[in-house]
C-alpha cells in the first residue's frame, strides 16, 4: 500500500499538538493518516474516503465528537476508537452506546493508542473476512469492533437456529427468513453469545464482560442500547421481543422458540449444495423488554 500498509486512519482532533505527535506516530507504524481538526471536516473528510478506523476526540468546535459519531453509525460500522480528556463512567458508557468500540482517556500513551487500533482492526478484518472469504486491510471495514465472543471456538460447518432466524459463527453471517440481517460486530456477538448458551441468563455485567472485555460500567446505557438495536433488527415485534428477553432484575437470556418452529439447534450445512429452509448465503452483511 505504498508504505501504508498497516490501513488508512481518520484523526479527528482539534488539539494541532496532539495530531502533529499522534499522527507522526503512526505513520512511522506504516498508517496512512487522513487528519480533520473540526466536527464538519471530519464528516467531510470521512465522506470522501474509506478508513480502517476513526480516532474520534470527543470535545470538538462546532459539531461534538458525540454528534460526528452518531453521523458516522447512520452510514458505516468502521470501528470507531475515542480519544476524550472526559473520564467519567457516564461519559464512556455514552460513547460506547452511540456505537464506538474502543475508549482511551487523556493523556494517554501512544503505544497504548497503537495496541487498541491494531487490535480493533484486526477484529474487524477477521470479522469482514468471514463476510466476504477475506480481510480488507486499510479498506472501509464492515462491522466494527471485536471478533464475535462466544463461550468456545465455533465447529465449522455449523449454523446456529432460532425460529427464522440463521446465524452462521464461519461466515459471520444472520439471515432471517432466508434474506440477510446487516448488524454490527457488536450486534452479531450478543446474538451468537445468546444462541450458543441458550439456556443461560446473562447479567448486565457478564455480557459487557463478554462482549466488550471490559469493566463494566455503572451506566447500564450501552448494553441496553445495543440489545435494543438488535431487537429492532431480529424480533416480528421489538416491543415484545421473543427472542432476546428480559428477565427482570437480572439481565438478558434467549427466549424460547415459537410453537411449531423447533427447538432451539444446531444445524450443520455443507459446503456446498446447501438447501432447505433457512438456506445460509455469502451475503454482506419472566419476560419482556428492558
Amino acid at each position: 500500500m505504498d508504505g501504508h500498509g498497516n490501513g488508512r486512519l481518520l484523526l479527528v482532533e482539534d488539539d494541532g499538538e496532539i495530531r502533529q505527535m499522534l499522527g507522526g506516530f503512526l505513520g512511522a507504524e506504516c498508517f496512512e493518516v487522513v487528519f480533520a481538526a473540526d466536527g464538519e471536516e471530519a464528516l467531510k473528510r470521512f465522506s470522501e474516503g474509506s478508513y480502517s478506523l476513526v480516532l474520534l476526540d470527543l470535545r470538538l468546535p462546532g459539531r461534538s465528537g458525540l454528534e460526528v459519531l452518531g453521523e458516522i453509525r447512520k452510514k458505516s460500522t468502521v470501528p470507531v476508537l475515542i480519544l476524550s480528556a472526559k473520564d467519567t463512567d457516564s461519559d464512556k458508557a455514552l460513547g460506547l452506546s452511540l456505537g464506538a468500540d474502543d475508549y482511551v482517556t487523556k493523556p494517554f500513551s501512544v503505544t497504548e493508542v497503537l495496541a487498541r487500533i491494531k487490535a480493533n482492526i484486526r477484529r474487524s478484518t477477521e470479522y469482514a473476512g468471514g463476510l466476504f472469504g477475506e480481510g480488507v486491510p486499510g479498506g472501509g471495514i464492515p462491522g466494527g469492533g471485536q471478533r464475535p465472543a462466544g463461550e468456545g471456538e465455533p465447529v465449522p460447518g455449523t449454523a446456529l437456529r432460532w425460529g427464522k432466524l440463521v446465524l452462521d459463527p464461519v461466515t459471520f453471517s444472520v439471515e432471517k427468513d432466508g434474506k440477510p440481517v446487516s448488524l454490527t460486530v457488536k450486534e452479531f456477538e450478543i446474538l451468537r453469545l445468546f444462541l450458543r448458551n441458550p439456556k443461560r441468563v446473562y447479567t448486565k455485567a457478564a455480557l459487557y464482560a463478554k462482549v466488550w472485555e471490559d469493566e463494566f460500567l455503572a451506566d447500564e446505557n450501552a448494553i441496553q442500547v445495543h440489545v435494543s438495536r438488535l431487537r429492532n433488527k431480529i424480533e416480528d415485534d421489538p416491543k415484545n421481543p421473543r427472542c432476546i428477553v428480559t428477565v427482570w432484575g437480572i439481565g438478558y437470556r434467549l427466549g424460547e422458540e415459537p410453537a411449531g418452529e423447533g427447538r432451539h439447534r444446531e444445524e450443520r450445512y455443507m459446503e456446498e449444495g446447501r438447501t432447505g429452509e433457512g438456506r445460509m448465503g455469502n451475503g454482506p452483511h419472566s419476560e419482556g423488554r428492558s
